[in-house]
């Protein structure tokens, strides 16, 4: 088992922090639902990231994994992704097939998202030549440290079932799915205050 050294990102540490979730999402159900051709993938994605969870660099909420093998973007209380970013740059790259689903997945994600104060991941992801390793788990623990220290809920929806073990772990539940048309499967999940 390797060691892990979690630590806050700098703003300096975007473009990196971006290309290792780049890497960690290319075999995600819904990012490639989304975004199926792969050169589109690659040049989409880390705007994308960027838009569902830039905010966490500016709070001080970004965490990597030493040598960039995985981040954890997380929005504290008040914080909130790009909606309009995140619509315009799927309704200009998603395919026409799929385009009339994304509003509907969006909305039903607007349902499920808690209204009380809480933090909220919109995005964590390890690179695959390093999933396995403790790397997620490392993540989830640093920044969950936070989120106990605030005493408040903990949010995320999780796009590949293969995570919800990870996310159980470390104190999460699944209140529902999330789909629409033949999109795959969301799932939010939710952390108690602890």
């Amino acid at each position: 088992m390797m060691t892990t050294t979690i630590k806050t990102a700098l703003a300096s540490d975007e473009a990196r922090t971006f290309g290792a979730l780049t890497l960690a999402f290319s075999t995600d159900p819904m990012a490639r639902w989304s975004l199926p051709d792969p050169a589109k993938y690659l040049a989409t994605f880390p705007s994308l990231a960027r838009a569902f969870g830039s905010g966490a660099f500016e709070k001080g909420t970004a965490y990597i994994a030493n040598g960039f093998l995985g981040a954890a973007l997380w929005l504290p209380p008040g914080a909130e992704s790009d909606g309009e970013s995140l619509m315009r740059l799927l309704n200009e790259n998603a395919g026409d097939d799929i385009k009339e689903y994304m509003p509907v997945i969006f909305e039903q994600m607007e349902k499920f998202h808690p209204t009380e104060p809480h933090w909220y991941l919109p995005m964590i992801g390890v690179d695959p030549a390093h999933q396995g390793l403790g790397v997620g788990s490392a993540l989830m623990t640093e920044a969950l440290k936070a989120v106990d220290r605030d005493g408040l809920i903990a949010y995320l929806e999780s796009s590949n079932p293969k995570n919800i073990s990870l996310y159980e772990r470390h104190g999460f539940e699944v209140i529902g799915e999330i789909q629409s048309g033949g999109s795959p499967v969301l799932r939010p999940m939710l952390r108690r205050a602890r």
